[in-house]
C-alpha cells in the first residue's frame, strides 16, 4: 500500500550513499523510483539492492520530483539539466552546501524565473563513514534533520514537494535560508571534519606501540577522519567563506594554548588552562541531547563483559527486562585482556536500581 506523500515517479540522479538511500526509503513507501548515474557500476549496485529501476532512455518518464545526489562540484549543472529536461518536475539537490549551488544556478543563462521556481535546495544531515551505494540504508534519514533551503523564487508547489520527500523518509524538517544553512553546517559538520582529519594526520608518524595504547577518546575524535576525502575536498572549497572564520578562531585558541604551555609556571597559566577546559565543557554541554531535547546529564555505569558471542545481547536483554530505558551505550576493549568495558547511560534516578539488577544477575559492575 502506498503511504507516501509523493505521488511519483521520482528520478534520482546520483546513486551514491545518499541517493541510493533515498531510493530505498521511497521504494519502501511504494513510490516508483528511477535511477541514473554516470557510473554503470554504481547504478547497477543501486538497482540490485532495490533502490529503483535504471532509467531507460527509450522509455520517457515525467517525474514529479528529481533528486540530485551528486558531489557539490557538479550539482548545479545537474540541477540545471534536470530543470530543462523535465519542465514539469520539481528538482531538489541533497548536497551539503547550498550557497554556491544557488549562485551558479542564478547565473545560468539557460534558466528563466519559471525554471528556478521549481528548484529547492535541501540537505539531509545524515551519512556514514562508508560511501557508495552498497553502504546505503533505507532508514538512513529516520529521525535525522533534513534542512529545506527554499530560495526567494521557489514556488509553493516546489517547497511542498521537497518537504514531502523529507517526511516520506522519516526525517525531521528544518527550514533555513541558504546563508544561515552554510554557516550552521560549517560549524557543526565541516569544522569537526577538518579538526578530526588534522588530528588523525598526526598519527601517521606514531609508533605502533604508541597506537596500541589508544582508547575510545582517540577513536571518537578521529572517527569521521575516515570519510570520503574526494567529497570533503569539494565541501571545504564550496563552503570556505563560512569555514574560514571558525578555523581562524580555533587557530587563535591553539596559539593561546601553546603560549600558555610554553610557560606553565608563569602566574595565571594554570588559570588560563582551566578556563580553556571550562569553555570546552560549557560548549559540549550545549549540544542537544536525545531526540533533540535539551542536554541532560545521564548517570553512567561500566559493565565488564567477556569477549564472546551473545554477551552484549544478554546485557541489553537484562536491562530491558528490568524496564530501564537505555539512553546511551559505548564499548571499549580492555587492552591485553579478553573482556570489554561497556559504558551504560541511564537517567540518574535509575542508576542505583540498574546496578542492583545487573549485580543480582551476575554482571560485574564497575562503579
Amino acid at each position: 500500500m502506498n503511504t507516501s506523500h509523493l505521488a511519483g515517479p521520482v528520478l534520482i540522479i546520483g546513486t551514491g550513499l545518499l541517493g541510493t538511500s533515498v531510493g530505498l526509503g521511497l521504494r519502501a513507501k511504494g513510490v516508483n523510483v528511477y535511477l541514473d548515474d554516470i557510473s554503470p557500476t554504481a547504478l547497477g549496485v543501486a538497482q540490485d539492492i532495490g533502490a529503483g529501476s535504471a532509467l531507460d532512455e527509450h522509455t520517457p518518464i515525467a517525474p514529479e520530483l528529481v533528486v540530485i545526489g551528486a558531489p557539490p562540484d557538479v550539482t548545479a549543472n545537474l540541477v540545471a539539466q534536470a530543470l530543462l529536461s523535465y519542465p514539469n518536475a520539481v528538482v531538489v539537490d541533497i548536497a551539503s552546501v547550498k550557497g554556491s549551488i544557488l549562485q551558479a544556478l542564478a547565473a545560468d543563462a539557460r534558466l528563466d524565473a519559471s525554471a528556478l521556481a521549481r528548484y529547492v535546495g535541501t540537505h539531509p544531515m545524515a551519512g556514514r563513514e562508508k560511501s557508495g551505494p552498497a553502504a546505503a540504508r533505507g532508514a538512513l534519514f529516520t529521525s535525522m534533520p533534513w534542512v529545506i533551503c527554499a530560495h526567494s523564487e521557489s514556488s509553493a508547489r516546489a517547497v511542498k514537494t521537497a518537504e514531502a520527500l523529507a517526511i516520506d523518509l522519516g526525517a525531521v524538517m528544518h527550514r533555513m535560508g541558504v546563508t544561515e544553512h552554510d554557516e550552521a553546517v560549517a560549524l557543526i559538520s565541516h569544522f569537526p571534519q577538518a579538526a578530526s582529519s588534522m588530528i588523525a594526520s598526526r598519527l601517521l608518524s606514531a609508533d605502533a606501540h604508541q597506537l596500541g595504547l589508544a582508547g575510545n577518546g582517540l577513536r571518537d575524535t578521529t572517527r569521521i577522519a575516515a570519510s570520503d576525502e574526494k567529497l570533503w575536498i569539494q565541501i571545504f572549497s564550496h563552503n570556505s567563506k563560512a569555514l574560514i572564520p571558525i578555523l581562524t578562531g580555533m587557530k587563535e585558541d591553539l596559539d593561546r594554548l601553546i603560549a600558555t604551555l610554553e610557560n606553565p609556571a608563569e602566574p595565571g597559566a594554570l588559570l588560563d588552562l582551566s578556563q580553556l577546559m571550562t569553555e570546552g565543557n560549557a560548549g559540549q554541554a550545549r549540544i542537544p541531547g536525545k531526540h533533540g531535547a535539551p542536554p541532560q546529564a545521564f548517570a553512567q555505569i561500566t559493565v565488564v563483559v567477556d569477549d564472546k558471542p551473545g554477551q552484549i545481547a544478554g546485557l541489553l536483554a537484562d536491562i530491558g527486562e528490568a524496564g530501564i530505558n537505555l539512553e546511551d551505550l559505548r564499548m571499549e576493549h580492555s587492552a591485553g585482556h579478553q573482556v570489554g568495558l561497556v559504558d551504560v547511560s541511564v537517567v540518574p534516578g535509575r542508576r542505583e536500581e540498574l546496578i542492583d539488577v545487573l549485580t543480582h544477575k551476575g554482571w560485574k559492575v564497575v562503579q
